[in-house]
């Protein structure tokens, strides 16, 4: 199972600065006012070949109010559910007693610890460095978030310490197919109609699936390792702290999948709640298929409904199929399958270069990237870079000025070339010129 790591430390010390370097987003809200984290954020990180989930965290402060308690019971679930724990602190304010007494809370605890020293910018490394070697708890990675410095080695020195993902069931994700949703809208019903037998135990009440379990089912001569996950509820309905572990197994299941299988619950519509779930999918990088529970005995004027709330809350995701199933009765498992296959293909697909080029030229010709300082920003060239999600590698000059809109326009475009279901294409840029066109400068320099 892929490892996690948590980010802990007092506000405004730059850990939501730290989580957007690392994970290469902007998930987590960035400002300069203390507490604007204060629930969990949880983000993939890869390096070295090396995955692990990166939880973001609230500040831990002693203020004594309900909100810094709730906070700080974030901060020691995120600090539970962890494999290591990152303690981030100020190299311009140096130690402080709210630090000494974080300290003291993680040696308490066996979790392996990191310290880094975040806001290092223009200052000597080691210098910086020694303040922090008070805390006792190793030598101080010193970083700043803000600019890269120090980062890679920073993730280095995480590497090291957290779980080796080189097993078998971290290293290949082939045929590992998870089974998402709310509580109670028929995963582990599914699941054992899959299987053909009762696997899981099924009951009305919400949350009886705690863990993430891996169901091996044979179809159509092939197996299928189905991760059944706990249902995902809305964060203010998450009080448990068995239910809070059970998010972070959902996003290692999704990490460890080929592709998503989202289950709605026909009978209840389409909640925020699911429209988060599907993002959290296709943020991952998996490929979705929804599957429509309990679709029998609705009345055509409900279907109806149904369909439309469908396509205007989940309008954002890739094309895809939508699969009305009964896990009950076993209506509609034929199409899930044959839909959980073409879904596994896309996110293994194989794009080859040549008609990859062609492919975005087309795109590009069809619909120019937008003009900066007077100067239009085109992709070059581009060739495949990884699977699952089928990633592109973008060449060009000043790429990191496109537009997301842009992007998801041009991975809409490759998507339909390769005819590519329920997956959305990542884009690695790469500001770099074209190797060819080096030998056609060479050869007008000779003339």
């Amino acid at each position: 199972m892929i490892p996690v790591v948590a980010l802990v430390g007092r506000p405004n010390v730059g850990k939501s600065t730290l989580f957007n370097r690392l994970t290469r987003s902007r998930e987590a809200l960035v400002d300069d006012q203390p507490g604007v984290t204060r629930d969990r954020l949880y983000g993939e990180v890869v390096h070295q070949d090396q995955h692990f989930l990166l939880i973001d965290t609230g500040g831990l402060s002693d203020d004594g109010d309900v909100l810094s308690a709730a906070v700080r019971e974030q901060v020691f679930q995120a600090m539970s559910e962890a494999d290591a724990v990152v303690f981030l602190l100020d190299a311009r304010e140096g130690v402080s007693g709210a630090d000494r007494d974080i300290a003291e809370d993680l040696r308490r605890d066996e979790t392996p610890v990191l310290v880094a020293v975040n806001k290092a910018e223009g200052l000597d490394r080691d210098i910086t460095a020694s303040e922090f070697f008070e805390l006792s708890m190793g030598p101080p990675q010193v970083v700043s978030a803000k600019t890269g410095q120090g980062v890679s080695h920073l993730l280095d020195a995480i590497v090291g310490i957290v779980p080796d993902t080189e097993s078998e069931e971290a290293t290949s994700n082939a045929n590992r197919i998870a089974i998402v949703g709310r509580p109670n809208v028929g995963k582990s019903t599914l699941v054992n109609c899959l299987a053909g037998e009762p696997r899981m135990i099924v009951a009305d009440l919400p949350g009886t699936t705690r863990d993430s379990v891996a169901v091996p089912v044979e179809r159509d001569g092939e197996t299928l390792l189905l991760l059944d996950t706990a249902g995902v509820r809305r964060k203010s309905r998450v009080r448990e702290t068995l239910e809070k572990f059970s998010v972070v197994k959902t996003l290692q299941a999704l990490a460890s999948a080929e592709a998503a299988v989202l289950v709605l619950d026909a009978r209840e519509g389409v909640s925020d709640q699911d429209a988060t779930i599907a993002g959290l999918i296709i943020e991952t990088g998996r490929s979705i298929v929804i599957a429509i529970n309990k679709w029998d005995g609705l009345e055509r004027r409900d279907k109806n409904a149904f369909r439309r709330e469908l396509s205007r809350k989940l309008d954002f995701l890739p094309e895809h199929q939508s699969v009305f199933i009964s896990a009950k009765h076993g209506s509609g498992i034929a199409e899930l399958t044959k839909a959980i296959r073409g879904v596994r293909a896309s996110a293994m697909a194989e794009m080859g270069t040549s008609i990859l080029n062609r492919a975005l030229a087309r795109a590009v010709e069809h619909h120019k990237p937008p003009m900066v300082n007077n100067r239009t920003i085109k992709p070059k060239y581009a060739h495949q870079g990884g699977r699952n999600p089928p990633t592109v590698v973008l060449h060009g000059n000043t790429l990191h000025k496109l537009p997301p809109s842009y992007l998801r326009y041009l991975g809409k475009s490759l998507a339909r070339t390769f005819k590519l279901k329920g997956t959305r294409i990542r884009f690695e840029l790469r500001n770099a010129e074209n190797p060819y066109d080096k030998g056609k400068a060479s050869r007008r320099g000779r003339g």
